[in-house]
């Protein structure tokens, strides 16, 4: 019997008001598409025929479709429908990674499916659409390195994740800065604490992956740190951070000494002379010691400490760089944007989440791309050369 065209517009009608009728009907069309599509395709196909059907699966209106995909004998038939669907679930995976790399959550980024799409993605889902994420952040963290970094910050950046418990977890960050003077992510690692002998295993596993020399290290005053980059690349000069210092300083003192203080401060780690000296900036160093030690005995204690004298190490080099490189600031800034991306969720499940996002935000720094100004002018990093520690 021959349906006409208003009969089965009538049959489609009554059976998209059945439960789930929409996804039946679109798994009828499409399997009728994709059978009529192979039979157009053996007909200029001399010698091969149609062997059946496999079962597939694809995404509509929220909900699983299951298809019948129609093969061929020979292997070589695959219908074009079925490629555009499979584009557009690359699309969806694209977007949906973005949301989630913008900070959004699982749960969050089906919300906004649900109501700006009319499609509603379960957390499950969503995490499978993300899974692609997480193998290109794994790749890029894995891949070879330079065999040397002119300039290397290290830093790491705490994050609530969930176990048995709630707690506070360290993830270990390293930017370098290369000999063409761009910056680059070269690693973001976990270990439940930081220190120096975290730091020491993530130095092997840059060495692993091609670091053979580092011009500078620069770091916040991490406890055995200068040891343990010696052990792993030899000779390396280390550069504490002055920020860290300066705050640590200003929290020992009373709120009407502290203007005052940073005022001293400022003097003690200048950067604009350029006959100035590691030397001269630890006898600064001493004479602000010895002032500040009659009112607050903290800095009678801290005057001869060997470790202040990393906080000295920038002024072996060329006075227009001597900003960028006594302090942290740029990793610190990239810190900030991976809470910027986190601030939405209370904690996270797992490391290898936390890992997924902050690996994502630093592959996008489209900042780095650019080069940093004046960098060049510093033969010793820059040059090829290194700074006697």
């Amino acid at each position: 019997m021959e349906i006409t065209k208003i009969q089965l517009k009538d049959l489609i009608e009554n059976h998209l008001k059945q439960e789930n009728g929409l996804n039946e009907v679109m798994e009828m069309v499409l399997n009728g598409m994709m059978k009529a599509e192979r039979t157009e395709f053996l007909s200029k196909a001399a010698g091969n025929k149609g062997n059946g059907y496999r079962p597939g699966k694809t995404y509509g209106n929220g909900k699983i479709l299951e298809l019948r995909i129609p093969r061929d004998r020979n292997g070589e038939f695959y219908p074009k429908v079925l490629a555009l669907l499979r584009e557009q679930e690359q699309e969806i995976d694209q977007l949906v990674s973005a949301l989630y790399g913008q900070g959004l959550t699982q749960s969050q980024i089906g919300e906004v499916f649900d109501e700006f799409y009319g499609r509603h993605y379960s957390t499950s889902q969503v995490s499978r659409m993300i899974e692609w994420m997480r193998e290109d952040v794994a790749e890029w963290l894995s891949r070879p390195i330079e065999s040397y970094y002119p300039v290397v910050f290290v830093d790491a950046i705490h994050m609530k994740v969930r176990r048995d418990t709630v707690q506070s977890e360290a993830f270990y960050v390293v930017l370098g800065v290369t000999p063409e003077r761009r910056r680059e992510v070269l690693a973001i690692s976990h270990k439940p604490s930081e220190s120096a002998t975290g730091w020491k295993m993530l130095l092997r596993q840059l060495a692993d992956r091609g670091l053979q020399d580092i011009g500078l290290l620069v770091a916040d005053g991490i406890k055995g740190l200068e040891t343990s980059v010696g052990e792993v690349f030899p000779g390396t000069p280390v550069q504490w951070c002055v920020t860290h210092v300066k705050r640590e300083l200003t929290n020992h003192v009373r709120a009407e000494d502290k203007p005052v203080l940073a005022d001293d401060l400022k003097q003690v780690f200048r950067t604009y002379d350029p006959d100035d000296s590691p030397d001269k900036g630890w006898n600064r160093w001493q004479e602000f010691c010895d002032r500040w030690s009659s009112k607050y005995r903290k800095f009678s204690r801290i005057k001869s400490e060997p470790k202040y004298r990393n906080c000295f190490t920038y002024l072996n080099y060329h006075r227009s760089i001597r900003s960028m490189i006594y302090t942290t600031n740029w990793i610190e800034r990239l810190n900030r944007d991976f809470r910027r991306v986190l601030r939405m969720r209370s904690s996270m499940p797992d490391e290898d989440s936390v890992i997924t996002l902050l690996g994502n935000v630093a592959m996008n720094q489209r900042a780095y791309s650019r080069r940093l100004p004046h960098l060049d002018k510093d033969e010793t990093l820059f040059g090829g050369g290194k700074a006697e520690p």
